[in-house]
């Protein structure tokens, strides 16, 4: 660098340094003119390139005096070229940056130790230019120098990363603590379902530090306060809501949120954050207290496990069918927890048919029992010695029976117990506080309509913290029970041929009422199922139990579907929604029916999912069959973008490479909201014969319609079975 040249850029970076000094003094006083802030929001930009040449001079500083270095005309002169070229950079960057500082948005700890880091930088290497060739400038000087600003380079690195992604970014891969599991049953929605996706999506630009558009999203005040441009939300109203229309603009427009080039929000949680909004954005409320079947709780409860217990898997072999049979009667019922799984829950009925020895007689499946349903039933103390034999026990309800608190040490001692029920006896707090620590597992304790005063139920609360007391009255029904509904028997609900309708009740001498045109079926008009039936094509099959003085059940509806042919092979010509893979190819030819809730877990697993891309699936057939309809069997649950195909294309041929289109389909489409429904979407068309090749082409919504708080999203498409017949 020539030395005109060099003294010239020396002078620059003298001034520099004083206007930055200026800067400083008046910073309060600055307004930085409309045509002056493009430069500052020039600082991101230019930043990395005096890092670094920075880092480069600091490291040739820190062994400029070594002997075999400072001999070297050409390194004195590069390693002071260097030094001129990264303190200048750096000065005009701490320069836009002051600008950049000035607009709205910035403020906080955060930014003053990124702005005093990146001024001691300018200061620290200016200061080593000009004095760097003085007498008293040795290797100690020099590298003392080169490590302070070395430092000052990595902690304004640090706070400029923290400004711009958020606190401990550059370290969270490594240093993030495991964050706390929350019970389903304690979780509340803000605090742990809504709020978690605004600290992962949102408050890099909008905390304390860096508050963009004046919003703060760092807790409940913040938001209910909103921003510049009003209020966030507008409660039971997400169509009018700011920040679900900021989420909904193309990613194109400047206004949309998340920012462009930032993660953005999933499908998931944006339809979380528009149902927290639709049920009046209640900050208190735990999920829990949301109907069982309400859409933002079956799409949350995703998201966590219940307190103390997960999926419980049973080591334990199943119990002799034979013997289960044997011990069923009238008055008591003996059925699995569920499918193929070899725990049992038993139900007692009518009081005056149980003794002593209706629990002893269980001593048989003693080790297969989970579930124990004894409410109002005459159960003594001294009958909890046989309860204390079902070491798998998990739930026992004891509700209105003649149980005291002298028998709560014999229920201790069931390793297993999670749920007890003791409404209604005569239990006192000194019982339950004498043996409540001896239960290993417990996470709910009923004690309703005891002599337990709501005081001493606190008391019990605030020493149990992993226990929940229901200690709510309810007012006991003293009319007959209502049954369940009748349950299906058949493997499956698709059928090649024929199958024949296997209807049954746990509960014995119940009649079976059902119909197959859709009508409900009531006790008298209705067939009795009483002999089997044998069905040859789709049918819907409600069907309702009753028996002399119980009240009837709930309608269950049971869909069969007729399957004719299954492919040889299975091809996806389009890719899967990550979330509902299903079993792949093979989900559509399995006989698994999906249900209800498709978003949670286990639902999920049986739905093949389509989202932002058509539905392609190319089936082949080594016998060439004749077909003349084609069905989907669909979910649509409009709340969640659960909608039909707007469009069905059927193709078929004789090779892969020459099919022809058969037919097409535009179901009709939902017009409002409405519960979650399950529909077979069918087209019908000539029969066509030899189909070695078949394309299901379904189109997915692209835009849902106006009155959808979603409007002009892309919604998503459920498949679990495709029918050809």
């Amino acid at each position: 660098m020539k030395s005109t040249f060099k003294g010239f850029a020396g002078n620059v970076l003298f001034v520099l340094n004083v206007f930055i000094l200026f800067l400083l003094l008046f910073e309060e006083k600055l307004v930085i003119p409309l045509w002056l802030q493009p430069m500052g929001r020039m600082h991101p930009l230019m930043l990395h390139f005096p890092i670094a040449i920075l880092m480069l001079s600091m490291f040739l500083e820190f062994f400029r005096f070594k002997t075999s270095y400072n001999t070297q005309e050409f390194f004195r002169d590069f390693t002071s070229n260097v030094l001129l070229v990264g303190v200048l950079t750096s000065a005009i960057t701490v320069i836009m940056g002051l600008f950049l500082a000035r607009e709205e948005g910035y403020s906080g700890d955060v930014l003053q130790w990124h702005k005093w880091t990146g001024i001691s930088i300018v200061f620290v290497a200016s200061f080593i230019y000009w004095y760097r060739n003085a007498a008293w400038y040795k290797a100690p000087v020099a590298r003392a120098g080169a490590i302070v600003t070395t430092l000052c380079l990595i902690f304004a690195g640090h706070f400029g990363a923290t400004l711009t992604h958020g606190d401990n970014f550059i370290l969270e891969p490594i240093t993030s603590s495991q964050v706390e599991i929350v019970p389903l049953e304690q979780a509340v929605v803000f605090d742990h379902v809504i709020q978690p996706i605004l600290e992962n999506k949102c408050i890099s630009c909008h905390n304390p530090d860096k508050i963009k558009g004046e919003l703060m999203l760092t807790d409940a005040q913040a938001l209910l306060k909103g921003g510049k441009t009003g209020k966030l939300f507008v409660p039971g109203k997400p169509h009018e809501s700011l920040l679900l229309k900021r989420v909904h603009l193309p990613l194109a427009d400047k206004k949309h949120m998340p920012p462009k080039g930032k993660t953005q929000l999933t499908e998931e949680e944006i339809i979380l954050l528009e149902l927290w909004v639709k049920k009046k954005a209640d900050f208190k409320k735990k999920l829990i207290e949301f109907p069982a079947n309400d859409s933002l709780r079956v799409l949350a409860s995703a998201l966590f496990t219940p307190a103390e217990r997960t999926e419980d898997i049973f080591q334990f072999a199943s119990a002799d069918e034979n013997t289960i049979e044997q011990l069923n009667t009238d008055y008591r019922v003996i059925s699995p927890l569920a499918t193929e799984s070899p725990a049992l829950t038993v139900n007692f009925y009518n009081p005056k048919a149980f003794t002593s020895q209706s629990l002893d007689e269980l001593k048989e499946i003693k080790s297969q029992i989970v579930s124990l349903e004894l409410s109002k039933m005459p159960v003594k103390d001294t009958d909890l010695k046989s309860i204390r034999q079902f070491e798998n026990l998990r739930k026992l309800n004891l509700n209105f029976t003649r149980v005291t608190g002298k028998g709560l040490q014999e229920l201790a001692a069931l390793p297993h117990l999670q749920n007890l029920s003791l409404s209604g006896t005569q239990v006192t707090y000194q019982d339950v506080k004498q043996h409540i620590g001896s239960f290993k597992k417990l996470h709910t304790l009923a004690i309703w309509n005891t002599p337990l005063t709501a005081s001493e139920i606190g008391q019990l609360q605030k020493a149990n913290k992993h226990i929940e007391f229901i200690g709510g009255y309810r007012a006991e029904s003293t009319q007959p029970i209502k049954l369940n509904t009748p349950q299906v028997k058949n493997k499956s609900t698709v059928f090649e041929q024929s199958v024949p309708l296997q209807l049954f009740h746990p509960i014995k001498g119940v009649d079976i009422r059902y119909t197959t045109d859709g009508s409900e079926p009531d006790s008298i008009r209705s067939p009795l199922f009483d002999k089997e039936i044998i069905l040859q094509g789709n049918t819907t099959i409600k069907a309702r139990a009753y028996k002399s003085g119980w009240y009837g059940s709930d309608i269950a509806i049971f869909n069969f579907y007729k399957n004719s042919y299954k492919p040889d092979s299975v091809i996806l010509l389009s890719r899967l929604n990550k979330v509902h893979q299903a079993d792949g190819p093979k989900t559509f030819f399995n006989r698994i029916l999906g249900g209800f809730n498709a978003n949670s877990p286990a639902w999920a697993n049986h739905w093949a999912g389509y989202f932002r891309n058509d539905m392609e699936v190319l089936l082949e057939f080594k016998n060439p069959i004749k077909l003349s309809s084609v069905a989907l069997n669909t979910l649509i649950e409009p709340e969640t973008i659960i909608f039909p195909p707007e469009e069905v294309e059927i193709w078929g041929g004789t090779t892969r490479d020459q099919m022809k289109l058969i037919s097409t389909l535009k179901p009709e489409l939902p017009k409002g909201e409405s519960k979650p429904f399950i529909k077979l979407i069918s087209c019908t068309f000539k029969p066509t014969e030899n189909i070695s090749y078949l394309k299901i082409v379904a189109k997915p919504v692209k835009k849902l319609p106006a009155w959808h708080t979603s409007k002009h999203r892309p919604a998503m498409l459920l498949v679990d079975e495709l029918l050809l017949n």
